[in-house]
């Protein structure tokens, strides 16, 4: 079979190689990949920022779904035939996080999912909605399952609540929708006027340009007469004293990403004087993304996909993502 495979870093080096054939072993099944979405972090992974150390060669991507086309001895999750998604990391059932769990995570820690099939461990799967493509449901494993467990699992998100979302990247734009069906007011940011005209057709109340309105921090204020209850931050060292000062007392900030960077000199006060929350969400768990599953049928959400590439232009696809140009998410297509 085809795989992509990190054997140096950089875009460029992103090789496609050939692989034996895998074949599930007991408790294991093989999934016949359709679809891989990409995430800043498989960016950050091929391009050797997000570990310096990381052990090669190594198939990047965490993000997949496909069709289960064999199961091993003992597997009774699933069966052939079955539309399924990886969980991030693989050991990630319910419950909290932990180093050994860290140490499952696909596309970084193991070998990922940009591949023309995997192997994974029944319990490492989940059935995709019904309503959902391969493409859409691809976007799930990563980018839906950290704004869920932000916004609801963690955040506790009610009807109600005002939400700030930060640009209109994959988490951004499943938070803005997931706040939307729990009935909360939404305030997104973004550097592109076309790009907030869409955040208000997915029905963000309110939008602020942070080309035009460097201090958006004090227009959030502004707008909710003191800061939103919850701030989903995904912009790193550039925006977080920002979001501290957008989030209101005893309010919620999720720190998600560092698209910005990751190297900062950031003041403790606020979070003292201002009695935030600020909780670190490093994706979720199978039990999180069943629940967010559910939510997603009963909505007939439809996850935002902004672009698809063709398995081999892989590195293409990762180019346009550094672009920062995408509006939801860039999705590889077999």
């Amino acid at each position: 079979m085809r795989a992509f495979e990190i054997n140096r870093f950089g875009i460029d080096e992103l090789k496609m190689a050939e692989r034996p054939d895998p074949a599930p072993g007991p408790g294991e099944v093989l999934v016949n990949v359709r679809a891989v979405s990409l995430n800043f972090r498989d960016l950050m992974v091929v391009k050797g920022t997000y570990n310096p150390k990381l052990r090669m060669p190594m198939v990047p991507c965490s993000d997949a779904a496909g069709e289960v086309t064999a199961v091993g001895v003992g597997v009774t999750r699933v069966k052939t035939g079955d539309r399924v998604c990886g969980i991030f990391m693989q050991s990630w059932i319910s419950g909290g996080v932990n180093e050994t769990i860290a140490r499952t995570a696909l596309g970084g820690a193991i070998d990922g999912v940009l591949a023309e099939s995997v192997v994974l461990n029944q319990e490492g799967v989940v059935k995709i909605p019904e309503q959902l493509s391969y493409e859409e449901a691809s976007t799930l494993p990563c980018a839906g399952v950290t704004a869920w467990h932000a916004l609801v699992a963690k955040g506790g998100i009610k009807a109600g609540d005002t939400v700030l979302t930060l640009g209109t990247g994959g988490v951004s734009t499943f938070a803005l929708q997931f706040a939307v069906i729990s009935g909360a007011t939404v305030i997104a940011t973004s550097g592109s006027d076309k790009k907030l005209d869409r955040a208000r057709s997915m029905g963000a109340r309110e939008t602020i340009n942070y080309r035009t309105t460097p201090d958006w921090e004090e227009q959030v204020r502004k707008i909710t007469g003191g800061g939103v209850d919850h701030v989903v931050e995904v912009g790193g060292s550039g925006t977080l004293m920002k979001s501290f000062r957008a989030v209101r007392m005893g309010g919620t900030v999720s720190v998600i990403g560092a698209l910005s960077g990751g190297s900062a000199d950031v003041s403790p006060l606020p979070i003292l004087m201002k009695s935030i929350r600020v909780q670190g969400i490093f994706v979720g768990s199978r039990e999180m993304f069943e629940a967010m599953n559910r939510a997603i049928s009963s909505h007939r959400l439809k996850p935002v996909i902004d672009s698809t590439f063709p398995f081999a232009d892989a590195p293409a696809a990762l180019r346009y993502v550094e672009s920062g140009a995408h509006f939801g998410k860039v999705v590889i297509t077999r």
